[in-house]
């Protein structure tokens, strides 16, 4: 490890990368201790902490403890994706918005204006919604409630949302790997340790006995292994190109692959799903109806309807954004006009069939397998009270993101020709990786 931070250091490009992106993430930490007024903290935290293993304890997850310290990023990144989702969406049904994602760099910086109009909005609507919620808790959080607080909480949640949306891009542009879901990593991972000391806690007062902690922890151990066999899993398709004699060089005749992942999206359908799932939960609490306080309960973490939609969205997500992804009308016309085919099969329309029937049957194992995991901690919260933030989706977001990276990083090593994370190749990097020599490149 130290090697390759070595390796990092030395090359000043990745090295400013890596710091930048570590700098950002330090002033969003910075700013989730930032409190907005207006709010009893200690009343509004042991609320949440009561309320772990329901929608509160998801989105707290989510923003990082926000929620808890009653910050200006109270509401995260979760606008952001949200209006992400409906652009997107809209990208496909709306033909307007489809031929201006078509039209290149210009167009896409036009639909990235729209999604962050699209932010404030949102932003707007969740901020008003969280501050008149607060209002009618029966424990007086709101120190003095009105149209004032309600205005101040507007204000200061969209502002800190939009700066959280302006780090998270940054972070994509000039940083290392995808802004939000790093925004979203660093809060879980900073959840972590608060998670793991309320289980010490049950531990010593006999909540939870030493071999459900012990199994936990192998069942963790499990469950991350399993996320890294699975996203580093492909399906190599076969692919050959023709021999072409131009003068006295014959050209072609290679054999490569086209690799397909079989989770293509990543970490971006649990995250889809989760603030989707929230806004409904969020807005439900407002009826004081027995008959919408039952429905809103079943949308909360652990209910029977929450779990079924929460893996209907999984899927769907996961086919949605695959097919914004990756086309393969496109793959093959590439691989026509470059003089390669797959065996057995016709360049053209049929090729592109071939790898949409590969990218389906792919897409429903890791579909599943995100529901899989997903749905793990809500099974775990039920069966012992266990913490929430040990489950498998923030499992899934942190090892997936961290593979990420990782995989940015190597990409940006093998581009100044040095080995990449997977271990030392032959020849003069091999000797440069195990005595440190710039003399042996």
């Amino acid at each position: 490890m130290s090697r390759w931070l070595l390796l990092i250091y030395q090359m000043p490009d990745l090295r400013s990368r890596v710091l930048f992106t570590l700098g950002m993430l330090a002033v969003f930490r910075l700013g989730v201790h930032i409190p907005a007024p207006g709010v009893d903290r200690e009343a509004l935290k042991q609320f949440v902490t009561s309320n772990s293993d329901t929608m509160f304890g998801l989105y707290d997850m989510f923003s990082g403890g926000a929620l808890q310290q009653y910050s200006v990023f109270f509401l995260g990144v979760m606008p952001y994706i949200t209006a992400s989702i409906m652009v997107q969406i809209l990208t496909v049904v709306f033909p307007p918005l489809e031929r201006l994602s078509k039209e290149g760099q210009q167009g896409r910086n036009q639909i990235t204006q729209y999604t962050r109009y699209g932010t404030i909005v949102v932003a707007v609507v969740q901020s008003g919604l969280a501050a008149m919620q607060l209002e009618q808790m029966s424990n007086n959080m709101v120190l003095n409630p009105g149209w004032q607080f309600r205005i101040i909480t507007i204000l200061t949640m969209t502002a800190g949302s939009c700066f959280v949306m302006w780090l998270g891009e940054q972070i994509s542009e000039r940083g290392i790997g995808n802004g939000s879901s790093l925004i979203i990593t660093a809060g879980i991972v900073s959840q972590l340790p608060q998670s793991a000391f309320t289980l010490v806690k049950k531990i010593q007062a006999n909540e939870l006995a030493l071999t459900d902690a012990a199994g936990l922890l192998v069942l963790m151990v499990a469950v991350v292994g399993a996320i890294c066999w699975i996203e580093r899993a492909q399906r190599r398709v076969p692919i050959h190109y023709a021999k072409r004699v131009i003068g006295r060089t014959v050209y072609g005749g290679q054999t490569s692959h086209l690799p397909l992942k079989i989770n293509t999206t990543g970490v971006i359908p649990p995250i889809f799903a989760s603030s989707l799932l929230m806004a409904p939960a969020t807005v439900l609490n407002f009826w004081q109806n027995e008959n919408v306080q039952g429905f809103a309960a079943l949308l909360q973490p652990g209910a029977w309807f929450y779990n079924y939609s929460y893996v209907a969205l999984i899927v769907f997500f996961s086919y949605f954004y695959t097919a914004i992804m990756f086309n393969p009308v496109d793959v093959a016309d590439n691989l026509k006009k470059s003089g390669a085919y797959i065996p057995g099969i016709r360049p053209g329309r049929q090729t592109a069939e071939y790898i949409d029937r590969l990218l389906m049957r792919l897409n429903g194992a890791g579909a599943f397998y995100l529901a899989g995991v997903c749905i793990l901690p809500t099974i775990l919260t039920s069966q012992g009270g266990i913490p929430f933030h040990f489950g498998g989706t923030g499992l899934l977001i942190v090892v997936g993101v961290a593979l990420d990276t990782v995989a940015q990083i190597e990409a940006q090593l093998l581009t100044r020709q040095y080995d990449g994370l997977q271990g030392p190749r032959t020849g003069g990097r091999r000797r440069y990786l195990t005595t440190g020599s710039r003399e042996a490149l």
